[in-house]
């Protein structure tokens, strides 16, 4: 098969028929066949992303054919997601190293943080410092530090294998002197710190849906999505812990999938906003004067 004569578009072609075969799932970074095989075809080629849509008929040597399949084979054999099979990540133009040690980056919230939060925060300049919970790769606290140009930013996860992926991807970006990396559970290590912006895209799938994740899934940390039974137990911590760690004016951006309705019915008197986003309302807005007080919470037992 490697020796026929091959292209870029063929190959993609391969690729999305033997993953729409073997029934694989997407969502870390692709939601088709063809997307993936795409991805996987143009990295095994050292190929640009423009070229999946200008470079089909492009002709690929036979040693750069082979990489392609065995790399498409990989993904069929594995059921590893994409990004883990080519060690990088990508949200909008911003590429991140990510391996098993983290899950894949894939949040909404990158989308908000490319409109600078607008019409939330109406100045580049407002955000001074600003806390990534559950930071994981460390791609929001970067992309915190590229939207909001004098923002300090300390991001945190209780994974030290996590802040190592996290340390490499600062690294890269040369953003040591402005994103403090720390070990902590939610705001536990922060002790009197306050932030004119905290976000977090925390474990929020429910322990239901957990059993139900395809293969794909299996291979990110357990711990970096599993959300609890209703998929509130992190949510509902920096719900009532946020508020002790804004500034005046300070706000909490908050990813939470499809936990929008139960949220809502265990927060009845909060006035969450729900941005549009890729996803429709799976990410939360609120002022610290919206948050509730610190207090005891119920489980909601609906």
């Amino acid at each position: 098969m490697a020796g026929r004569p091959w292209t870029v578009g063929a190959l993609v072609r391969y690729g999305a028929r033997r993953f729409r075969q073997a029934g694989l799932a997407f969502g870390h970074g692709t939601t088709s066949a063809r997307d993936e095989a795409a991805w996987l075809v143009l990295h095994a080629l050292n190929l640009p992303p423009a070229t999946a849509a200008g470079g089909a008929d492009r002709p690929v040597r036979p040693y750069g054919a082979q990489r392609a399949l065995a790399l498409i084979e990989r993904r069929v054999r594995s059921r590893k997601p994409a990004a883990y099979l080519t060690g990088e990540a990508w949200l909008g133009d911003h590429r991140f190293r990510v391996d098993e040690r983290v899950a894949v980056p894939r949040s909404h919230i990158a989308g908000l943080l490319r409109e600078h939060l607008a019409p939330w925060i109406t100045s580049r300049l407002a955000i001074g410092a600003a806390l990534d919970l559950c930071t994981g790769s460390g791609c929001l606290a970067i992309l915190i530090a590229h939207s909001f140009p004098r923002a300090r930013i300390d991001a945190t996860d209780i994974s030290p294998a996590a802040l190592a992926v996290a340390r490499a991807n600062v690294r890269d970006y040369r953003l040591g002197r402005r994103i403090r990396l720390l070990r902590s559970d939610l705001f536990s290590a922060l002790h009197a710190e306050r932030y004119d912006l905290i976000v977090s895209n925390p474990p929020y799938v429910t322990t239901a849906a957990m059993r139900r994740l395809p293969r794909e899934y299996r291979h990110e940390p357990h711990r970096a999505l599993a959300g609890g039974r209703d998929g509130l137990d992190a949510v509902r911590r920096i719900l009532c812990g946020a508020a002790s760690h804004l500034n005046p004016r300070g706000m909490l951006v908050v990813e939470v999938g499809a936990a929008r309705r139960r949220l809502e019915r265990a927060f009845p008197r909060v006035p969450f906003t729900w941005p549009e986003t890729a996803a429709g309302d799976s990410v939360f807005v609120l002022g610290r004067e919206q948050l509730p007080r610190p207090a005891p919470w119920q489980p909601d037992r609906d």
